[in-house]
């Protein structure tokens, strides 16, 4: 957990908070995600889901379109010896990743966004915090 800021550079490499590294591992998973952010998931959690979106049936639209544009923007990464990762520019360009980042810890994976992106998807969900708050309870939280 935690929101944490770097840049990345022109080769598409990124600092990753050291609060994740342990969490994460040597090596981990980074996708495309909602909202126009990136997903980074450890490889255990990445087979848990992997596992589970093979369940999905392929005979409904939704299913393959979902699982197609998760698992073709997947790409395994590995830390540096600066802490750094580098992200493909097919990740970047989906993400709109310039320069300032922010990276969340978010349950069991880490999100990647671009400053602005995230502040402007903040301030909208700050607003309504209390409205989404109280429809949690359709999810027994």
């Amino acid at each position: 957990m935690g929101e944490y800021q770097h840049n990345i550079d022109a080769k598409g490499r990124l600092i990753i908070p050291a609060k994740f590294r342990d969490d994460l591992g040597e090596a981990f998973i980074i996708t495309r995600g909602l909202d126009q952010c990136l997903f980074g998931y450890p490889l255990s959690e990445w087979k848990v889901l992997e596992e589970k979106l093979k369940k999905l049936p392929l005979t409904k639209k939704d299913a393959r379109s979902f699982t197609r544009f998760f698992f073709s923007g997947a790409t395994e990464c590995e830390l540096d010896k600066q802490g750094r990762i580098n992200i493909p520019s097919t990740l970047v360009n989906y993400a709109q990743l310039e320069k300032e980042c922010v990276i969340l810890g978010v349950s069991n994976r880490i999100e990647i966004w671009t400053k602005p992106l995230w502040e402007d998807y903040f301030a909208k969900s700050e607003e309504s915090f209390a409205e989404i708050a109280e429809n949690m309870i359709d999810f027994d939280i």
